[in-house]
Protein backbone atom coordinates (compact mmCIF):
# COMPACT_ATOMS: atom_id res chain seq x y z
CA UNK A 1 0.00 0.00 0.00
CA UNK A 2 2.90 2.19 0.85
CA UNK A 3 4.97 1.76 -2.09
CA UNK A 4 1.43 2.33 -4.17
CA UNK A 5 1.21 5.54 -2.52
CA UNK A 6 4.43 6.83 -3.10
CA UNK A 7 4.16 5.52 -6.90
CA UNK A 8 0.94 7.85 -7.29
CA UNK A 9 2.55 11.04 -5.60
CA UNK A 10 5.40 10.34 -7.92
CA UNK A 11 3.58 10.03 -10.91
CA UNK A 12 1.17 13.27 -9.78
CA UNK A 13 4.62 15.21 -9.07
CA UNK A 14 5.81 14.86 -13.17
CA UNK A 15 2.62 15.29 -14.31
CA UNK A 16 2.67 18.21 -12.78
CA UNK A 17 5.41 19.06 -14.19
CA UNK A 18 4.73 18.53 -17.21
CA UNK A 19 1.68 20.36 -17.21
CA UNK A 20 3.51 23.46 -15.92
CA UNK A 21 6.59 22.60 -19.34
CA UNK A 22 3.85 22.66 -21.05
CA UNK A 23 1.83 25.78 -20.06
CA UNK A 24 5.30 27.31 -20.07
CA UNK A 25 6.03 26.07 -23.51
CA UNK A 26 2.86 27.47 -24.26
CA UNK A 27 3.01 30.69 -23.30
CA UNK A 28 6.44 31.05 -25.13
CA UNK A 29 4.41 30.24 -28.05
CA UNK A 30 2.07 33.12 -27.25
CA UNK A 31 4.74 35.60 -27.59
CA UNK A 32 6.72 36.96 -30.47
CA UNK A 33 10.18 39.19 -29.95
CA UNK A 34 10.73 41.59 -32.55
CA UNK A 35 14.36 43.29 -32.18
CA UNK A 36 13.71 46.93 -34.46
CA UNK A 37 14.47 50.67 -34.21
CA UNK A 38 13.31 52.70 -31.69
CA UNK A 39 9.85 54.59 -32.04
CA UNK A 40 9.60 52.55 -35.68
CA UNK A 41 5.94 51.03 -35.32
CA UNK A 42 2.46 51.99 -34.41
CA UNK A 43 2.05 50.70 -31.08
CA UNK A 44 -1.81 50.25 -31.86
CA UNK A 45 -0.47 47.96 -34.77
CA UNK A 46 0.78 45.49 -31.88
CA UNK A 47 -2.31 45.88 -30.26
CA UNK A 48 -4.44 44.73 -33.17
CA UNK A 49 -2.17 41.79 -33.68
CA UNK A 50 -2.53 41.02 -30.28
CA UNK A 51 -6.50 40.84 -30.45
CA UNK A 52 -6.87 39.08 -33.57
CA UNK A 53 -4.58 36.46 -32.74
CA UNK A 54 -3.61 35.90 -29.06
CA UNK A 55 -0.21 36.55 -28.93
CA UNK A 56 1.86 39.63 -27.19
CA UNK A 57 4.88 41.34 -29.29
CA UNK A 58 7.83 41.74 -26.87
CA UNK A 59 9.89 44.52 -28.41
CA UNK A 60 13.50 45.34 -28.15
CA UNK A 61 15.39 48.42 -29.87
CA UNK A 62 18.92 49.06 -31.08
CA UNK A 63 20.14 51.97 -32.33
CA UNK A 64 22.12 51.25 -35.46
CA UNK A 65 23.07 48.35 -37.44
CA UNK A 66 26.49 47.55 -36.21
CA UNK A 67 25.02 47.13 -32.89
CA UNK A 68 21.98 44.66 -34.17
CA UNK A 69 25.03 42.98 -36.10
CA UNK A 70 27.30 43.09 -33.33
CA UNK A 71 24.70 41.10 -30.82
CA UNK A 72 23.90 38.64 -33.22
CA UNK A 73 27.35 37.65 -33.91
CA UNK A 74 28.01 37.81 -30.02
CA UNK A 75 25.88 34.22 -29.92
CA UNK A 76 22.53 36.67 -28.60
CA UNK A 77 19.25 34.81 -28.80
CA UNK A 78 15.82 35.19 -28.37
CA UNK A 79 14.98 37.45 -30.95
CA UNK A 80 12.21 36.01 -33.81
CA UNK A 81 11.78 39.14 -36.42
CA UNK A 82 14.49 41.80 -36.37
CA UNK A 83 14.67 45.02 -38.59
CA UNK A 84 18.02 44.95 -40.19
CA UNK A 85 18.86 47.64 -43.04
CA UNK A 86 20.11 46.68 -46.85
CA UNK A 87 23.66 45.88 -46.43
CA UNK A 88 23.31 44.17 -42.84
CA UNK A 89 20.73 41.73 -44.41
CA UNK A 90 23.82 40.93 -46.59
CA UNK A 91 26.18 39.92 -44.16
CA UNK A 92 23.57 38.38 -42.19
CA UNK A 93 22.88 36.03 -44.78
CA UNK A 94 26.55 35.08 -45.82
CA UNK A 95 27.03 34.38 -41.74
CA UNK A 96 23.82 31.90 -42.11
CA UNK A 97 21.90 34.07 -38.97
CA UNK A 98 18.72 34.81 -41.31
CA UNK A 99 15.46 31.95 -41.54
CA UNK A 100 14.57 31.10 -45.15
CA UNK A 101 11.45 32.53 -45.75
CA UNK A 102 8.92 30.48 -47.01
CA UNK A 103 6.43 33.21 -49.22
CA UNK A 104 3.70 31.09 -49.63
CA UNK A 105 3.28 31.59 -45.74
CA UNK A 106 3.44 35.89 -46.72
CA UNK A 107 1.05 35.82 -49.22
CA UNK A 108 0.69 39.85 -48.89
CA UNK A 109 4.23 40.16 -50.35
CA UNK A 110 2.23 40.50 -53.47
CA UNK A 111 1.97 44.19 -52.24
CA UNK A 112 5.55 45.50 -52.01
CA UNK A 113 6.65 47.63 -55.69
CA UNK A 114 8.34 45.92 -58.07
CA UNK A 115 10.58 48.57 -57.61
CA UNK A 116 11.63 47.37 -53.82
CA UNK A 117 11.44 43.55 -54.91
CA UNK A 118 15.01 42.04 -55.54
CA UNK A 119 16.89 44.82 -54.23
CA UNK A 120 20.93 44.05 -54.24
CA UNK A 121 21.02 42.74 -50.77
CA UNK A 122 18.91 39.65 -51.22
CA UNK A 123 17.57 39.31 -54.55
CA UNK A 124 15.16 36.66 -54.69
CA UNK A 125 13.80 37.89 -51.16
CA UNK A 126 14.74 34.86 -49.76
CA UNK A 127 15.46 35.95 -46.63
CA UNK A 128 14.07 39.18 -46.15
CA UNK A 129 11.08 41.57 -47.19
CA UNK A 130 11.35 45.55 -47.68
CA UNK A 131 9.38 47.01 -44.87
CA UNK A 132 9.98 51.21 -45.15
CA UNK A 133 12.31 53.01 -46.70
CA UNK A 134 13.77 56.17 -46.98
CA UNK A 135 16.73 59.29 -47.14
CA UNK A 136 19.92 60.20 -45.34
CA UNK A 137 20.13 64.10 -45.61
CA UNK A 138 20.12 66.66 -43.32
CA UNK A 139 16.84 68.05 -41.10
CA UNK A 140 16.83 72.41 -39.48
CA UNK A 141 15.05 74.73 -38.07
CA UNK A 142 13.92 77.04 -40.93
CA UNK A 143 13.54 79.73 -38.09
CA UNK A 144 17.08 79.50 -36.68
CA UNK A 145 19.10 79.37 -39.69
CA UNK A 146 20.19 81.95 -42.26
CA UNK A 147 20.01 79.61 -45.22
CA UNK A 148 18.53 76.48 -45.46
CA UNK A 149 21.46 74.32 -46.21
CA UNK A 150 21.45 73.05 -50.15
CA UNK A 151 24.94 70.94 -49.49
CA UNK A 152 27.23 68.92 -47.42
CA UNK A 153 29.16 72.16 -46.75
CA UNK A 154 26.46 73.43 -44.54
CA UNK A 155 27.48 70.37 -42.14
CA UNK A 156 31.18 70.49 -42.64
CA UNK A 157 32.78 73.55 -43.06
CA UNK A 158 33.80 75.28 -39.84
CA UNK A 159 33.25 78.73 -41.78
CA UNK A 160 29.18 77.67 -42.07
CA UNK A 161 28.83 75.86 -39.06
CA UNK A 162 30.61 78.52 -36.76
CA UNK A 163 27.00 80.42 -36.21
CA UNK A 164 25.33 77.30 -34.79
CA UNK A 165 28.14 75.99 -33.18
CA UNK A 166 27.21 72.79 -30.03
CA UNK A 167 23.54 73.26 -31.76
CA UNK A 168 24.73 70.23 -34.63
CA UNK A 169 24.79 66.99 -34.61
CA UNK A 170 25.52 63.79 -36.76
CA UNK A 171 24.00 60.49 -36.57
CA UNK A 172 25.70 58.22 -34.35
CA UNK A 173 26.28 55.58 -37.02
CA UNK A 174 29.50 54.71 -38.91
CA UNK A 175 28.65 54.33 -42.01
CA UNK A 176 26.11 57.30 -42.21
CA UNK A 177 28.63 59.88 -40.65
CA UNK A 178 31.34 58.39 -42.88
CA UNK A 179 29.55 58.11 -46.04
CA UNK A 180 28.34 62.19 -45.93
CA UNK A 181 31.85 63.08 -45.12
CA UNK A 182 32.78 61.03 -48.39
CA UNK A 183 29.97 62.37 -50.60
CA UNK A 184 30.50 66.18 -49.78
CA UNK A 185 34.71 65.22 -50.68
CA UNK A 186 33.13 63.70 -54.10
CA UNK A 187 33.86 60.34 -53.54
CA UNK A 188 31.35 57.32 -53.12
CA UNK A 189 29.70 56.27 -49.65
CA UNK A 190 31.22 52.87 -50.33
CA UNK A 191 34.95 53.68 -51.24
CA UNK A 192 37.69 51.51 -49.86
CA UNK A 193 40.14 53.83 -51.33
CA UNK A 194 42.24 54.99 -48.08
CA UNK A 195 42.97 58.20 -49.05
CA UNK A 196 39.40 58.97 -49.52
CA UNK A 197 39.20 57.46 -46.32
CA UNK A 198 41.59 59.53 -44.87
CA UNK A 199 40.20 62.81 -46.08
CA UNK A 200 36.84 61.75 -44.93
CA UNK A 201 38.42 61.20 -41.27
CA UNK A 202 40.27 64.50 -41.47
CA UNK A 203 36.89 66.08 -42.02
CA UNK A 204 34.72 64.84 -39.68
CA UNK A 205 37.41 65.72 -37.14
CA UNK A 206 37.53 69.28 -38.34
CA UNK A 207 34.07 69.14 -37.62
CA UNK A 208 33.60 67.55 -34.47
CA UNK A 209 34.02 70.73 -32.62
CA UNK A 210 31.27 71.99 -33.66
CA UNK A 211 29.27 69.12 -32.55
CA UNK A 212 26.87 69.21 -30.08
CA UNK A 213 26.53 65.03 -29.82
CA UNK A 214 26.66 62.56 -32.06
CA UNK A 215 23.00 60.82 -32.44
CA UNK A 216 20.85 58.13 -34.08
CA UNK A 217 18.12 58.47 -31.46
CA UNK A 218 17.08 61.38 -30.01
CA UNK A 219 17.91 64.48 -32.93
CA UNK A 220 14.67 65.58 -33.85
CA UNK A 221 14.01 65.87 -30.03
CA UNK A 222 16.43 67.83 -29.77
CA UNK A 223 15.22 70.24 -33.05
CA UNK A 224 12.24 70.69 -31.55
CA UNK A 225 13.30 72.14 -28.05
CA UNK A 226 15.69 73.98 -29.78
CA UNK A 227 18.95 72.35 -28.65
CA UNK A 228 19.98 71.70 -32.09
CA UNK A 229 19.09 73.60 -35.36
CA UNK A 230 20.66 71.05 -37.98
CA UNK A 231 21.12 67.78 -37.74
CA UNK A 232 22.41 64.57 -39.63
CA UNK A 233 19.52 62.21 -39.99
CA UNK A 234 16.94 60.26 -41.78
CA UNK A 235 13.60 61.52 -43.88
CA UNK A 236 11.46 60.48 -41.23
CA UNK A 237 12.32 61.52 -38.55
CA UNK A 238 12.19 64.43 -39.48
CA UNK A 239 9.15 64.49 -41.13
CA UNK A 240 7.55 63.39 -37.93
CA UNK A 241 9.33 66.34 -36.19
CA UNK A 242 7.73 68.84 -38.72
CA UNK A 243 4.04 67.18 -37.15
CA UNK A 244 4.82 69.15 -34.12
CA UNK A 245 7.03 72.05 -35.56
CA UNK A 246 5.88 73.06 -39.03
CA UNK A 247 9.55 75.14 -39.14
CA UNK A 248 11.10 71.74 -38.88
CA UNK A 249 12.20 70.74 -42.50
CA UNK A 250 14.49 68.57 -44.29
CA UNK A 251 17.29 68.76 -47.50
CA UNK A 252 18.33 66.23 -49.67
CA UNK A 253 22.22 67.51 -50.16
CA UNK A 254 23.15 68.53 -54.35
CA UNK A 255 25.61 66.10 -54.09
CA UNK A 256 23.76 63.20 -53.13
CA UNK A 257 23.08 61.23 -50.45
CA UNK A 258 22.02 58.18 -49.33
CA UNK A 259 18.86 55.36 -49.84
CA UNK A 260 18.15 52.80 -47.79
CA UNK A 261 15.30 50.27 -47.19
CA UNK A 262 14.96 48.24 -43.56
CA UNK A 263 13.69 44.79 -43.87
CA UNK A 264 11.66 42.19 -42.02
CA UNK A 265 13.65 38.78 -41.39
CA UNK A 266 13.37 36.15 -38.99
CA UNK A 267 16.30 34.77 -37.20
CA UNK A 268 17.28 31.21 -37.69
CA UNK A 269 17.53 30.92 -34.16
CA UNK A 270 13.84 31.55 -33.33
CA UNK A 271 11.24 28.65 -32.29
CA UNK A 272 8.65 30.53 -33.55
CA UNK A 273 9.17 30.47 -37.36
CA UNK A 274 5.61 30.02 -38.33
CA UNK A 275 4.39 32.67 -35.55
CA UNK A 276 7.15 35.32 -37.00
CA UNK A 277 5.97 34.64 -40.63
CA UNK A 278 2.10 35.49 -39.58
CA UNK A 279 3.04 38.38 -38.25
CA UNK A 280 5.43 39.69 -41.29
CA UNK A 281 2.41 39.33 -43.35
CA UNK A 282 0.11 41.47 -41.55
CA UNK A 283 2.68 44.42 -41.40
CA UNK A 284 1.72 43.68 -45.54
CA UNK A 285 -2.07 44.03 -45.01
CA UNK A 286 -2.58 47.69 -46.90
CA UNK A 287 -4.19 49.04 -44.46
CA UNK A 288 -2.23 47.84 -41.32
CA UNK A 289 0.78 49.18 -43.69
CA UNK A 290 -0.57 52.31 -44.05
CA UNK A 291 -0.82 52.87 -40.29
CA UNK A 292 2.32 52.62 -39.73
CA UNK A 293 3.39 54.84 -42.86
CA UNK A 294 0.59 57.21 -41.37
CA UNK A 295 2.21 57.33 -37.89
CA UNK A 296 6.12 57.39 -38.64
CA UNK A 297 5.81 58.85 -41.69
CA UNK A 298 8.45 56.95 -43.44
CA UNK A 299 7.65 55.99 -47.00
CA UNK A 300 6.12 52.64 -47.96
CA UNK A 301 7.65 49.63 -50.31
CA UNK A 302 3.41 48.36 -50.30
CA UNK A 303 1.95 49.86 -53.22
CA UNK A 304 -1.40 48.51 -52.25
CA UNK A 305 -1.02 50.74 -49.25
CA UNK A 306 -0.84 53.79 -51.09
CA UNK A 307 -4.72 54.34 -51.21
CA UNK A 308 -4.74 54.71 -47.77
CA UNK A 309 -1.92 56.99 -47.08
CA UNK A 310 -2.29 60.46 -46.25
CA UNK A 311 -2.39 62.47 -49.38
CA UNK A 312 0.00 64.81 -47.43
CA UNK A 313 2.78 62.26 -47.07
CA UNK A 314 2.30 60.89 -50.70
CA UNK A 315 2.70 64.00 -52.22
CA UNK A 316 5.52 65.29 -49.84
CA UNK A 317 9.18 65.43 -52.02
CA UNK A 318 11.04 65.14 -48.49
CA UNK A 319 9.18 61.95 -47.87
CA UNK A 320 8.88 60.69 -51.33
CA UNK A 321 11.42 62.51 -53.23
CA UNK A 322 10.92 62.99 -57.52
CA UNK A 323 13.17 60.72 -59.30
CA UNK A 324 15.86 63.36 -60.35
CA UNK A 325 17.09 63.49 -56.51
CA UNK A 326 16.63 59.25 -56.38
CA UNK A 327 19.05 59.37 -59.04
CA UNK A 328 21.85 60.79 -56.97
CA UNK A 329 21.53 58.60 -54.16
CA UNK A 330 23.41 55.58 -53.23
CA UNK A 331 22.61 52.54 -51.10
CA UNK A 332 25.17 51.71 -48.58
CA UNK A 333 27.18 48.25 -49.59
CA UNK A 334 28.46 45.42 -47.00
CA UNK A 335 32.48 45.89 -47.80
CA UNK A 336 33.68 42.99 -46.50
CA UNK A 337 36.98 42.75 -44.47
CA UNK A 338 37.24 46.58 -45.62
CA UNK A 339 34.63 47.58 -43.21
CA UNK A 340 37.67 47.68 -40.55
CA UNK A 341 38.97 50.86 -42.30
CA UNK A 342 35.74 52.28 -41.74
CA UNK A 343 35.62 50.93 -37.98
CA UNK A 344 39.36 52.66 -37.82
CA UNK A 345 38.38 55.80 -38.76
CA UNK A 346 35.17 55.90 -36.78
CA UNK A 347 37.14 54.80 -33.94
CA UNK A 348 40.00 57.30 -34.22
CA UNK A 349 37.03 60.62 -34.72
CA UNK A 350 35.08 59.22 -31.69
CA UNK A 351 37.64 58.98 -29.33
CA UNK A 352 40.10 61.93 -30.65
Amino acid sequence: MTSTRTFSLVALAMLSLIGLGACASQQAHRELHLFIWANYIDPEVYRLFEQEFGVSIIEENFDSNETLRNKLQAGVTGYDIIVPSDYTVEVLIRQGLLAELDLSKIPNFQNISPRFRGLYYDPHNRYSIPYLWGTTGIGYNALKIETPPTSWADLFEPALLERYKNRVSMLDDPREAIGAALKYLGYSVNSTDPQALADARNLLLAQKPYLARYDSETYDDFLLTGDLVIAHGWSGEFAKARLENPDIHYSIPQEGGVIWADNLAILKSSHRIDLAHRFIDFLLRPQINAKIVNYLHYPSTNDAARPYILPEIVSDPAIYPPDEILEKLEWIRDLGEALALYEAVWDEVKSR
